[in-house]
């Protein structure tokens, strides 16, 4: 599967304690910055959709 190239939080403010994600038709992928050679967790959709609609409410 062709995934796209993964991207920083906008959140991040060019921190180097953040996370990257890569989203894709499927859903997303998550990674620690610091620790990429570690793996990432998937996400399907529906739950990335709801995490993003979950975390964008608590911004201030």
């Amino acid at each position: 599967m062709n995934r796209p190239e993964w991207h920083k939080s906008t959140y991040s403010n060019g921190a180097t304690n953040c996370v990257e994600a890569r989203e894709h038709a499927r859903g997303a992928d998550v990674r620690d910055t610091q620790n990429r050679v570690l793996g990432f967790l998937s996400f399907p959709a529906e739950e990335w959709q709801r995490f993003l609609h979950q975390f964008r409410a608590e911004r201030p």
